[in-house]
Order: C-alpha cells, then sequence, then structure tokens
C-alpha cells in the first residue's frame, strides 16, 4: 500500500489509552485501546495496521 499521511490522537480515558488514526485523504477513521505503558510508536503502528485493514476492506467492496 503507498504510504499515506496519518493524523493520529492518543487520548488517556481511564486505565487505557484511546489511539484515533485518520486517514488525511479519505477521513478514514479507527480508534483502538491500548495499554499505556506501551510506547507511542507501538500504540501507532497498531492503529495504522489497523486503518490500512480497513481501508483496504472498503477497496474491495468498491
Amino acid at each position: 500500500m503507498a504510504e499515506r499521511e496519518i493524523l493520529f490522537e492518543i487520548q488517556p480515558v481511564g486505565a487505557v489509552l484511546r489511539v484515533v488514526a485518520v486517514d488525511a485523504t479519505t477521513g478514514v477513521e479507527v480508534t483502538i485501546l491500548g495499554d499505556p505503558r506501551m510506547n507511542t510508536r507501538d500504540l501507532q503502528h497498531m492503529a495504522r495496521r489497523k486503518l490500512e485493514y480497513v481501508l483496504a476492506k472498503q477497496a474491495k467492496g468498491s
């Protein structure tokens, strides 16, 4: 998949971190919940993978 611009937002919610990844071109958004002990890069990687999965799934359905 080509490199995309992805915007991330990370917020603490109770005992977890809420990570939102948004594709800048399409506006497609996904959310994951992560362990606050994980580093930011790993959390962003997990959110990016989920976003890529959702975008690929949408492309197949079109």
